[in-house]
C-alpha cells in the first residue's frame, strides 16, 4: 500500500518532521516540479469529470449578480477591486467538493461531479464549515479595510462614474498611496489565507482531522517549503488572474483545475 502512495503522489520523499509543531501532521517539502506535477493531474481530473458544471452553475453566476449590484451604487468602485481580488480568498473553501471529486477517483469509485456534495455528509464537516466561515470573516475583514482605507486618503470624493475614481486615483499622492497601502495590506490578507488553509480543507475531508491540528498542518507546510509554496501561490494567483480577464468566464475553467490540483498538492505534501 505504500508503494502505491509513493506513486501516486509523486511527492519528495524528504520528511520534515522538525518544521511541524507538536500537534500538527508530519510534511513532506514541495518541490516545483510537483506543482507542475500537481497541475497535470488537476487538468486530467478535470477532464475526466468536467466539474465545471458545478462552478457554471453555482460560483459563477453568483460571483457575477453580486458584481453587477454592487456596479450600479455609487461607491462600488473603491471596492470593485478588492472584492475581485479577496475573492481569491475564498478558493479553498468554494473547492471543497472538487477534492472529494478527486478523493473518489484517487480511490475508483464514483466520482461523477454530484458526488461534491458527498462532502456534506463527512465527519469533518463541521470543522470544514467553521475554517469557511473564518476565511468568509477574513473575507469581509480585508473590504472593510479597504474601504477605510480609501476614505482615509481619499476622503468624500463624489463618485457619480468609473473616471471620478480613477482619475484621482492615479493622478494624485494620495491615490498612489491607496494603491500602495491597499496591495500591500491584501498582500497580508493573502498571505495568511493561504497558510492557513492550502492543505487544510482536503486534510480535514480525507483524514478527519480537527480544525487546529489542519491549521497547524498547513502552516508547517508552508514553513516546510517556503520558495515551493510562494511558486503555487504565485501559480494560483495568475491562473486566477487569466481566468477573470474575460468577464470571468474563464473561472469556469481555471477554478476547477485548481480545486483538484490543491488535492494533490495536499497529497504531496502530507505522507500517507
Amino acid at each position: 500500500m505504500s508503494d502505491m502512495n509513493s506513486t501516486h503522489t509523486g511527492a519528495s520523499t524528504a520528511t520534515m518532521p522538525d518544521a511541524a509543531p507538536a500537534d500538527a501532521l508530519p510534511v513532506r517539502a514541495l518541490t516545483v516540479s510537483d506543482i507542475g506535477d500537481a497541475l497535470r493531474r488537476g487538468y486530467a481530473d478535470f477532464l475526466a469529470q468536467p466539474s465545471h458544471l458545478l462552478f457554471l452553475a453555482l460560483i459563477y453566476p453568483v460571483a457575477g449578480v453580486v458584481i453587477a449590484q454592487l456596479t450600479v451604487s455609487y461607491n462600488i468602485f473603491p471596492l470593485l477591486f478588492p472584492l475581485l481580488a479577496g475573492f481569491a480568498l475564498l478558493g479553498p473553501f468554494a473547492a471543497i467538493g472538487l477534492y472529494e471529486i478527486s478523493r473518489r477517483r484517487e480511490l475508483h469509485i464514483n466520482s461523477s461531479w454530484l458526488h461534491a456534495f458527498a462532502v456534506l455528509k463527512s465527519p469533518a464537516i463541521k470543522p470544514i464549515a467553521t475554517l469557511g466561515g473564518l476565511l468568509t470573516g477574513l473575507f469581509i475583514t480585508w473590504l472593510l479595510s479597504a474601504w477605510l482605507i480609501y476614505r482615509w486618503l481619499m476622503g468624500d470624493v463624489p463618485l457619480t462614474s468609473a473616471e471620478s475614481f480613477l482619475v484621482p486615483l492615479f493622478s494624485t499622492a494620495n491615490g498612489w498611496t491607496l494603491i500602495v497601502v491597499g496591495n500591500a495590506l491584501g498582500l497580508l490578507f493573502a498571505i495568511a489565507a493561504f497558510s492557513m488553509t492550502v492543505i487544510s480543507f482536503p486534510l480535514m475531508l480525507d483524514r478527519h482531522v480537527d480544525l487546529a491540528t489542519a491549521v497547524r498542518t498547513s502552516i508547517a507546510a508552508v514553513e516546510a517549503s517556503p520558495r515551493a509554496m510562494m511558486c503555487w501561490g504565485l501559480t494560483i494567483t495568475a491562473l486566477l488572474v487569466l481566468g477573470t480577464l474575460p468577464v470571468l468566464v474563464g473561472l469556469i475553467v481555471v477554478m476547477p483545475i485548481l480545486g483538484h490540483a490543491s488535492w494533490h498538492i495536499y497529497r504531496k505534501v502530507v505522507p500517507h
